[in-house]
């Protein structure tokens, strides 16, 4: 069970389908925030009143058969023709379902048959849903694009309106699922924003699954500048909660120093992660090579994120189960960590 959006969750469910099927991965399941706001799927929002398809399709196209003439179709931009200009085929394609259904699960449904994907894919919510951020200055930043481009320090996140119903489809996913992992992705219009739908929270604090953090490799420029492995954690601490993080994923390949140089000419630079402290604070930390040989471009590969996910998977059918309260000691390293 895989929660996000953007690109890092496509990346995650590109390498996790070639696995599904087998004692460690009988089913996948994606739940994808629908907060977008710019680019074809904020176009197709502002115009005609749909959700933000653009997520859902890039999850969709990765849970298919990548040789597959109908994927490579599904993810087709128009280069040109004035309207088309920028829209992705599949966005249209899911679009037009949900015109014809007035339902944008069905529309996903349909999506999935066609393309014959090993794996569901479920929204967040339903309701039509913005992200508002709130930078340490004060600053508002209305919509999940301008809150990408803020370049200050995030004090939080919201969804206007407030308390969104969650899918229950998503909610039940989550309820059955042996394994809950957060990410990878942007961590304030990517992640966050699906915890902040009250059922899929609450889904997190009751759920017997362990629940992981695929740590970014990288910061992002203009939403999470500096930020290294414990401020990601603090801030999903502060948003959505404590006693819902069990474990962290990191790298642990080096980064060429080269890529580094090149990255921080941007701004970005790779997220550290001090074991000691979290471990300390009650925080599982698993480490595995999970970087691409990809040029000058520093992102997980598919294959090996996945083949360090499932060694996180529980061995038997049973989920692997949650303490229901804490330790003191741990409770009180708890209470620590989201107080610093």
């Amino acid at each position: 069970m895989a929660i996000g959006g953007g690109t890092g969750l496509s990346v995650l469910l590109r390498g996790l389908k070639h696995h599904v099927g087998t004692e460690r991965l009988r089913q996948l399941t994606g739940v994808v925030t629908v907060t977008d706001d710019g680019g074809s799927s904020g176009r197709l929002r502002r115009e005609l009143g749909v959700l933000p398809p653009g997520d859902i399709r890039n999850c969709i196209a990765a849970l298919a058969d990548d040789e597959d003439l109908l994927t490579r179709l599904f993810q087709y931009r128009f280069p040109n023709g004035g309207g088309l200009l920028g829209h992705s085929f599949g966005n249209l394609f899911l679009t037009a379902l949900t015109g014809i259904t007035g339902d944008f699960h069905q529309a996903i449904l349909t999506a999935e048959s066609v393309l014959s994907v090993r794996g569901k894919i479920f929204p967040a919510t339903l309701a039509d849903v913005r992200l508002r951020g709130r930078g340490v200055s004060g600053r508002i930043y209305e919509g999940e694009s301008a809150i990408g481009l803020s370049g200050e320090e995030l004090a939080a996140v919201e969804l206007d309106p407030a308390n969104p119903p969650a899918f229950p489809q998503a909610v039940a996913a989550l309820e059955r699922a042996d394994l809950i992992l957060l990410g990878p992705g942007s961590l304030y219009t990517s992640i966050l924003p699906n915890l902040l739908i009250p059922g899929i929270r609450q889904a997190l604090v009751k759920t017997r699954a362990r629940v992981v953090l695929l740590l970014n490799l990288m910061t992002q420029p203009g939403e999470t500048d500096g930020m290294m492995g414990l401020d990601h954690l603090r801030a999903l601490v502060r948003q959505a909660g404590e006693g819902i993080i069990d474990a962290v994923l990191v790298n642990s390949t080096p980064i060429p120093p080269p890529l580094i140089a090149h990255y921080a000419e941007t701004g970005s630079v790779p997220v550290a992660v001090d074991r000691a402290v979290l471990e300390a604070l009650g925080v599982e930390v698993h480490e595995a090579d999970l970087l691409a040989a990809d040029g000058d471009l520093i992102r997980h590969d598919p294959e090996k994120l996945a083949r360090a996910v499932l060694e996180l998977t529980p061995h038997s059918p049973a989920p692997l189960s949650r303490p229901s309260t804490h330790p003191a000691g741990e409770r009180g390293a708890q209470e620590r960590f989201s107080a610093n």
